[in-house]
């Protein structure tokens, strides 16, 4: 079975070695011993060079992987009855795509790059059998699990009852503690997505998503520059989100 989606040009691949990665205290080796590392160093296939707009998996494709991304920012999506594209999520380093797929053995969304990056390719059946023996790996691995039908409610949420400013609010908040959890700014960033797949993520229209960028940085809690992002007041955002929360309780 292919991996991931060879359509366009990738780096060869590299053995990758979770005992010296940078996000070894984010990602699955948390808390893990040398003993423990050492096996999953074995277990882990190869470190792929992704390029930007290059697929890592796609809906209905068997399910065989996991991926630990390294660097990158990716998202993932289905399509809706509609058959238009609906945004699920963004991912970047030490989190882990793929898990959708466990009670299927199919994926269920697809996962694709917004620029390039590096993701670890962890075979899903011989990390079973790790988790089994490794206690360790196994109360991480639930930890991760959890982290995500966390998410997904947060989304839900999140999309039921605040308003567009809240909604950005929530996302950006949310994107600077990723961040900073990563060793980088939480206040200055990037926006790897269009404004287009921000409105479609938020259920927001295109127009609606640039009219409350407009909205907070007239109101002095971000500086926008295309897509450069400065977090002017990251306090204020976060009242602004709790504002809306006590608003609907």
């Amino acid at each position: 079975m292919p991996h991931i989606d060879s359509t366009k040009n990738v780096m060869p691949a590299a053995k990758p070695a979770c005992s010296t990665c940078r996000l070894r205290e984010l990602c699955l080796p948390i808390g893990l011993d040398s003993d423990g590392l050492g096996k999953l160093d074995t277990l882990i296939n190869r470190r792929q060079r992704v390029r930007a707009g290059q697929h890592i998996y796609r809906a209905n494709q068997p399910f065989h992987f996991l991926y630990a991304i390294r660097t990158g920012f990716f998202k993932s999506y289905d399509a809706g009855l509609d058959g238009q594209e609906r945004i699920h999520g963004f991912h970047m380093g030490s989190e882990i795509m793929g898990l959708d797929a466990i009670s299927t053995d199919r994926h269920t969304s697809s996962a694709v790059a917004l620029e390039d990056g590096d993701v670890c390719e962890i075979p899903f059946s011989a990390l079973e059998d790790l988790i089994r023996s490794v206690p360790t790996l196994q109360r991480q691995f639930h930890k991760i699990m959890s982290q995500e039908i966390s998410k997904d409610q947060d989304v839900m949420k999140l999309l039921g009852g605040m308003t567009a400013e809240q909604r950005l609010a929530v996302m950006l908040v949310n994107f600077s503690a990723r961040f900073a959890a990563l060793g980088f700014s939480s206040t200055e960033m990037q926006l790897k997505m269009s404004r287009e797949e921000i409105g479609n993520y938020l259920g927001l229209k295109l127009e609606t998503v640039s009219r409350t960028f407009s909205k907070l940085q007239h109101d002095g809690l971000l500086a926008i520059e295309r897509r450069s992002l400065r977090i002017c007041d990251l306090d204020g955002l976060k009242r602004l989100i709790d504002f809306g929360r006590c608003g609907h309780q």
